[in-house]
């Protein structure tokens, strides 16, 4: 009897465990402060500046955020693609010769992963600095340090000397 018994008071105990928890995580009357699921205020209800998250500092100004930047793609003009992993950076890059829309798209053969993205009217100068144009010719996974000093040197090494970099 005493099995029978076990069997009927074991669901709703379950039940009442399972609604517990969802009043937990989904119940209204939780106030600010004392709800610690929740994110803190934005800087703006706190009387802070809204263009600065939390009160940080950022090094550079609201007119570096805004400003236009023209490409020239039958001029010199050069992207370098910096590639962030886990970012979708591999998608993107591949989007970038794949994809656009271009006077001259870049050209891709069938199996092979690296494109030649030529500029419009030119067999030799190239617009793109990426993986999936140039390969990896500043190394595996290369950061804003590496790319800066490797990217002048490898487009003089591949004769591409109408590109020049600003500096």
């Amino acid at each position: 009897m005493d099995e029978r018994s076990n069997r009927w008071l074991l669901p709703p105990l379950l039940a009442l465990l399972f609604l517990l928890i969802v009043y937990q995580y989904v119940s209204p009357g939780c106030p600010g402060a004392a709800c610690p699921r929740r994110p803190p205020a934005p800087a703006a209800r706190r009387g802070g500046d809204p263009a600065e998250p939390d009160g940080a500092k950022l090094p550079f100004g609201r007119g570096e955020l805004c400003r236009r930047v023209r490409f020239d793609m039958r001029g010199r003009d050069v992207i370098v693609f910096l590639h962030i992993q886990k970012t979708g950076g591999t998608t993107f890059g591949r989007h970038l010769v794949r994809n656009i829309r271009l006077e001259q798209p870049c050209a891709c053969r069938a199996g092979q992963k690296k494109c030649a993205c030529h500029r419009p009217g030119g067999d030799k100068d190239t617009w793109l600095f990426s993986r999936f144009s140039t390969g990896w010719s500043c190394g595996l996974h290369a950061d804003w340090t590496e790319l800066t000093s490797c990217v002048p040197a490898a487009m003089e090494r591949r004769g591409w000397a109408g590109n020049r970099t600003r500096r």
